[in-house]
C-alpha cells in the first residue's frame, strides 16, 4: 500500500506553488504591457495628436488660477509680437489676481504685445485685481453679464499670532540689522513704524494702479479712485461704471476683431500658453502628481507672502 494517505484530487503542494508564482507572474506583465501601452498613446498623442503649428491664427494666452511672476509666460508672450501668423490673440482670464508684481509683468507685456498685434480680453468667471490689470492692458475687454470683475486694490495681510506663543510658552527674540528689518513680527500688533512702512508700501502700489486704470478706460482720476475701493461689481455693472466694453465671450471677441481690427474671418484659435505638455513632459507630470499623492503632499495653490492684488472672499483687495 502506498504511504500517500492523501484524498484523491488533492493538489501536489510544489504544483499549487507553481501555479500561484505563475498567476502573479503574470498579473506582473499585465501591468507591465498596460503601462508601455499609455506611454505609447502619450507619445503618439504628443506627436501626431496636438493641433501641429503653421498658417495664419488667432492666439489665445490663457491666464487662469493665481498669478504671478512667470519667465516662461513673459516669453510666450514676447514671441507673438514676433510671429507674423499670429493676427491677433484672445486673452483668457479666469482668475482672483496675484501678486502685484505678477500683475504688472502681464500688464507691460500684454502693453508691448498690444502695440503688434490686435488683443482682446475675455474674462469668464472672474477677473479681479491683478487678472483686471492684465485685462485693461488690451484694446479691448468682454465679459459675461454676471462674470465678477474689479476689485482694483493692493492688500497686504498680517497674521498676529502673539497670544498664541505666549500661551504655549514660545518667545521669540530677534537680532535685526535696523529697526524696520523684518517687521512687522508675527508675535506683535502691526503698528507704529512698521505699519507706516507698510502703508506706504500699499499706497505707492495702490497709486500706480489707480492711474493706470484712469489712463487705459478713459476715466480722469477722481472717477478711477471712486471705482478704487475694493469693490467687485457684475460684468453688467462694470460696463455702466466702464470697468470693461461689452458683455459676450470668446467668440463675440473674434467678430469684433474681425470688424473693428480687420482680422480674416474663419481663423482657428490657438492655445499658446500654457504650452501643452506631451510626450515625456506630461508622463513625468502624471507621474508627479501621483507621487505627490503617496507622500501625502499637496496639490493646491502656491502661497503668496507680501504684496498681492488678490480678490478674496472676506478680503477685497
Amino acid at each position: 500500500m502506498s504511504d500517500d494517505t492523501r484524498p484523491v484530487g488533492t493538489s501536489d503542494p510544489h504544483a499549487v506553488m507553481a501555479a500561484e508564482k505563475f498567476r502573479k507572474s503574470r498579473g506582473l506583465w499585465r501591468v507591465l504591457t498596460f503601462m508601455a501601452l499609455a506611454l505609447v498613446v502619450i507619445l503618439a498623442w504628443g506627436r501626431f495628436g496636438m493641433p501641429q503649428t503653421g498658417g495664419d491664427h488667432i492666439a489665445r494666452l490663457v491666464i487662469d488660477g493665481t498669478i504671478a511672476t512667470d519667465p516662461a509666460r513673459l516669453a510666450a508672450i514676447d514671441a507673438l509680437a514676433e510671429d507674423d501668423s499670429v493676427k491677433a490673440v484672445i486673452v483668457a482670464i479666469n482668475s482672483p489676481g496675484g501678486t502685484t508684481a505678477g500683475g504688472e509683468e502681464l500688464y507691460e507685456a500684454l502693453g508691448q504685445l498690444r502695440a503688434a498685434k490686435p488683443t482682446v480680453a475675455v474674462i469668464k468667471e472672474l477677473g479681479a485685481s491683478a487678472a483686471y490689470m492684465t485685462a485693461i492692458a488690451t484694446d479691448r475687454i468682454f465679459a459675461r453679464r454676471l462674470s465678477i470683475v474689479g476689485s482694483i486694490g493692493v492688500l497686504y495681510q498680517h497674521v498676529n499670532a502673539g497670544k498664541l506663543l505666549e500661551t504655549i510658552g514660545v518667545d521669540l527674540d530677534k537680532v535685526a540689522s535696523g529697526p524696520l528689518k523684518a517687521e512687522p513680527d508675527f508675535d506683535e500688533p502691526m503698528d507704529g513704524a512698521p505699519r507706516a512702512a507698510i502703508a506706504a508700501l500699499v499706497d505707492d502700489s495702490f497709486q500706480w494702479f489707480v492711474d493706470i486704470v484712469a489712463e487705459r478706460r478713459g476715466l480722469t482720476r477722481p472717477q478711477a479712485l471712486a471705482l478704487a475701493d475694493g469693490r467687485i461689481v457684475t460684468g453688467r455693472m462694470g460696463i455702466e461704471a466702464g470697468l470693461i466694453d461689452a458683455i459676450g465671450g470668446e467668440l463675440e471677441a473674434i467678430a469684433w476683431l474681425e470688424k473693428e481690427r480687420s482680422v480674416a474671418p474663419e481663423l482657428n484659435v490657438r492655445t499658446v500658453w500654457p504650452q501643452p505638455e506631451t510626450g515625456f513632459d506630461l508622463l513625468g507630470t502624471l507621474l508627479n502628481g501621483q507621487a505627490r499623492a503617496v507622500l501625502g503632499l499637496p496639490a493646491g495653490p502656491i502661497t503668496l507672502d507680501g504684496l498681492v492684488s488678490l480678490w478674496q472672499v472676506g478680503a477685497a483687495s
